[in-house]
């Protein structure tokens, strides 16, 4: 949810200094946090010195840090008591005791992200994204590293449904050719996540600049790709261990492949029965899956 010092912050972002960016972008995404956490606290978890969230407040205009965080105080008490409440869950870190501790906070934290998936704002930019996706001529899917299999998911399962899909996986080191196609009746979905992945901007701006509409999803509104898209999809990678999750990615696309699959109605259902036709002729899985009925 944006409120007034978010919105003042994002206007900054691009004339901060690098660590400045780093503090801004943790301000904007855990707004809860901001509010409840002592600022040494805030500033380990940003991976910044205490001393860069004290000047990021001077540069936004407060006395000092604590005159900002009085603001999203107040900002997040406004918020619905749902939202303040899942993120409160969030902070709960308890020291673990044990691999059942381990694996019941790993899951606490996927329940409280994968329950924003199901949030107005979450519904509305994945609809906004659907749309675009089903009025496209080609979808260019593009991730790299750990968002890479999102990507593949987007073109596998949106390929059995007739979308017309296509990967940008960088086999042969030829993933920029695959982009001399692209154009203003297109789209590209890129997936990114912090650290964000050079090409995948690249390959964002690029296609933006060709005219083609981009879906971005990602994890902040001040990624490098949230900028140029037409709608975010936005998801959370914190866990209380010490890499980030994707499965909120994962979720992400298949809510979209969902809804595509809802839009493209009987098309849909006649090229997965297609597909399933296929796949049996070549004797694809060792156990047979009951087809579809003829349409």
């Amino acid at each position: 949810m944006d409120f007034p010092i978010k919105s003042v912050i994002k206007d900054s972002y691009e004339r901060l200094p690098r660590q400045m960016k780093i503090a801004a972008r943790w301000l904007v995404d855990h707004p809860t946090e901001v509010a409840l956490l002592s600022m040494r606290e805030q500033a380990r978890r940003a991976q910044v010195p205490p001393t860069t969230l004290t000047r990021l407040a001077k540069r936004l205009g407060f006395d000092g840090f604590d005159k900002l965080r009085e603001v999203f105080a107040d900002s997040v008490r406004e918020m619905p008591d749902t939202f303040a409440g899942r993120a409160e869950e969030l902070l709960i870190r308890r020291e673990i005791e044990g691999d059942g501790v381990l694996i019941g906070d790993t899951v606490k934290a996927l329940n409280c992200h994968l329950s924003r998936l199901a949030q107005p704002a979450a519904i509305a930019a994945l609809a906004a994204a659907a749309d675009i996706l089903v009025e496209a001529r080609k979808i260019f899917c593009i991730g790299r590293r750990s968002s890479f299999p999102v990507a593949y998911l987007m073109h596998y399962v949106g390929s059995l449904l007739g979308s017309p899909t296509v990967l940008i996986d960088g086999i042969g080191g030829a993933s920029d050719d695959v982009l001399r196609f692209v154009g203003p009746e297109d789209a590209l979905l890129a997936v990114t996540v912090s650290p964000y992945t050079r090409f995948t901007a690249q390959a964002a701006e690029f296609a933006v600049s060709r005219g083609a509409k981009l879906v971005a999803l990602t994890d902040s509104d001040l990624s490098p790709i949230a900028k140029l898209s037409e709608t975010v999809i936005r998801v959370r990678t914190e866990m209380p261990s010490y890499f980030h999750t994707i499965t909120p990615a994962f979720a992400a696309v298949e809510c979209l492949l969902e809804l595509v699959a809802a839009r493209l109605g009987s098309c849909a259902l006649k090229s997965l029965a297609a597909s399933e036709e296929h796949l049996a002729e070549f004797d694809t899985y060792v156990l047979q899956i009951p087809r579809m009925r003829e349409l």
